[in-house]
């Protein structure tokens, strides 16, 4: 658990269908980021949006495979957020890594 205070968010915005082997990135970004011991991460999707090549990505209802953006946010300590960056430069070879200062309020998980 993260105690309240300062603390670094860490975005990775990637596409669904980007892949490390045969699972998607943001799995294995996940699975490192938890056995890393990191405070918790979440996978957002997206409908719509475009990067660097300004082509733009969107859902599509009848398509078989999306290529749709997916956003990775892990939020720790700032030297547990820096020890995990040789993962995220290992890992992420198309996408947009950012880091920011945040306030941690609050960081607690359900009892049982």
């Amino acid at each position: 658990m993260m105690p309240a205070g300062r603390g670094e968010m860490l975005t990775i915005l990637i596409g669904e269908t980007d892949r490390h082997g045969h699972q998607p990135l943001y799995t294995e970004i996940v699975s490192r980021a938890r056995r890393a011991g990191l405070a918790g991460a979440t996978v957002l999707r997206a409908t719509a949006g475009f990067g660097a090549t300004a082509r733009v990505h969107r859902e599509h209802v009848l398509a078989v495979t999306q290529d749709v953006p997916v956003t990775i946010v892990i939020v720790d300590e700032p030297a547990k957020i820096e020890a995990f960056m040789p993962v995220v430069d290992e890992l992420v070879t198309d996408g947009l890594v950012m880091r920011e200062g945040v306030d941690v309020l609050v960081h607690r998980g359900r009892k049982g």
